[in-house]
């Protein structure tokens, strides 16, 4: 038996979310994965275990997961194999052997999501799907001050959503940045774990600082406070790509929503 870790990268449009319903007509990424997996490894119950469970609309680029099988197909072959069993739209893009100890989730030491903001006067409709329109004019210089002010260990209750089941809501936010690019504002968030919607309430709090409706030095009081009505709205998720996680094997994670 061998424990596999795969990578996998989806565009989040046409699913509700990465992580499996009771119903099968939800339709969700898991779901996809593993009727892919059971067909290529000739295993009706065969599951995979993911890393982060990303929300309707969301994409990523590298999400992981595992799964358990008895292969003779050659590990890096495997996204290969089960390309033609897979949607468009989502892709296996790595394949690796791990540890049978290993876990995708409780490994995990840190990860990297991107959220995109189209600031321009006109929608772009290209750009619909992949990231959030703000029409009026956002203080980029202020935004980036602000995103640094996310860093370091915090109780993060006041930027969780409601109907987490998380032990802790303390966090390591590891860096947060803003980048502009014509009218793309950037934001990029790296942490050890991340609470339900916690990147989108962090996004719509820093979009919130660019309109000026909050301080860049505000960020540690409403932080502090624990108050989830301090922060700003939950930015739309079409906007967030689950862009990296990363590993050290040994070292083990927070438990974590997202």
């Amino acid at each position: 038996m061998k424990r596999i870790l795969l990578t996998i990268a989806y565009d989040g449009t046409r699913y509700s979310g990465w992580q499996k319903q009771l119903s099968p007509e939800v339709n969700t990424v898991e779901g996809e994965l593993e009727k892919a997996i059971r067909i290529l490894f000739h295993s009706p119950d065969l599951t995979c275990i993911g890393a982060s469970r990303t929300d309707r609309g969301v994409h990523a680029l590298a999400q992981k997961a595992t799964i358990d099988v008895k292969t003779t197909i050659p590990v890096d072959k495997i996204p290969l194999a089960i390309r033609p069993l897979l949607p468009d739209d989502i892709v296996v893009v790595k394949a690796e052997e791990v540890d049978a100890n290993f876990h995708p989730r409780y490994d995990c030491v840190k990860k990297t999501y991107e959220y995109k903001i189209y600031n321009g006067r006109i929608k772009n409709p290209k750009e619909r799907l992949y990231s959030t329109f703000v029409y009026s004019p956002l203080d980029v210089e202020k935004m980036k001050i602000a995103a640094k002010n996310f860093i370091g260990t915090y109780d993060f209750a006041a930027f969780c959503a409601a109907g987490s089941t998380v032990i802790s809501t303390v966090r390591t936010i590891f860096d947060c940045f803003v980048k502009q690019e014509g009218d793309m504002i950037y934001i990029y968030v790296t942490g050890n774990g991340f609470l339900y919607n916690m990147v989108r309430i962090m996004a719509g709090t820093l979009i919130s600082v660019g309109q000026g409706k909050i301080n860049p030095d505000e960020i540690l009081s409403i932080i502090l406070s624990k108050d989830r009505q301090k922060a700003g709205q939950t930015a739309e998720p079409q906007a967030l790509t689950l862009q990296e996680i990363y590993y050290d094997f040994g070292r083990k994670s927070v438990d974590t929503d997202q």
